[in-house]
């Protein structure tokens, strides 16, 4: 009898222990809300967290309760239970140049050099971070509502696509697709010479 409550806590300790290390969450907004009811209004709040593991994956949840920790619970479950991998260049920045869009919001994500750092605002900040994006330049166009930034940011980003996919796709090798470096120097060779004689 003694070891059943035992058992059962053990198990959930395991479960928090897998689930703890492996994801970092960020709470991007709180909102207070109010239903009218008959005796006044009855007070609420609505949070908007971002979660990934910083390697490639990242989910959005919202939740709301009469509590604060609590909205933010629900949140990070449901963010964890709708989390989609974006394949990253290097595991630092992303492809190509892409854009997402969700209602009025509208986002316009660029590739980045080495050291650039995340240039991007608020809530699509959030997002690279929990993705393991280090080097972006993202500018948000539209709407400042963060669930529509969000939105429009994952929108842009399952868009992305790696060279591998792409080769996979087309039935071609990764070098196929990719630019070939030592051609444009080539090229250059050749109209300077062009321009000699």
């Amino acid at each position: 009898m003694a070891r059943e409550p035992h058992q059962r806590g053990g198990g959930r300790g395991r479960r928090d222990r897998d689930e703890t290390p492996e994801f970092a969450d960020r709470l991007v907004a709180i909102n207070r809300v109010s239903k009218t009811v008959k005796g006044g209004k009855r007070f609420g709040f609505a949070a908007l967290v971002v979660v990934g593991d910083q390697k490639g994956r990242v989910g959005f949840g919202k939740g709301k309760a009469k509590e604060v920790p609590e909205a933010i619970r629900k949140a990070t479950e449901q963010a964890k239970r709708q989390m989609v991998r974006v394949p990253l260049r290097e595991g630092r920045t992303l492809h190509h140049d892409v854009e997402g869009r969700h209602g009025a919001g509208k986002v316009v994500m660029r590739t980045a050099p080495t050291g650039t750092g995340i240039i991007a605002g608020g809530p699509m900040r959030a997002v690279f971070e929990m993705l393991g994006v280090q080097d972006v330049v993202a500018k948000s166009i539209g709407t400042q509502n963060p669930y529509n930034m969000i939105r429009a940011t994952i929108d842009g980003l399952t868009k992305e696509a790696s060279p591998r996919s792409v080769a996979q796709r087309r039935g071609k090798k990764v070098a196929d697709i990719l630019p070939k470096r030592d051609e444009a120097p080539k090229a250059e060779e050749a109209e300077a010479a062009t321009e000699e004689a």
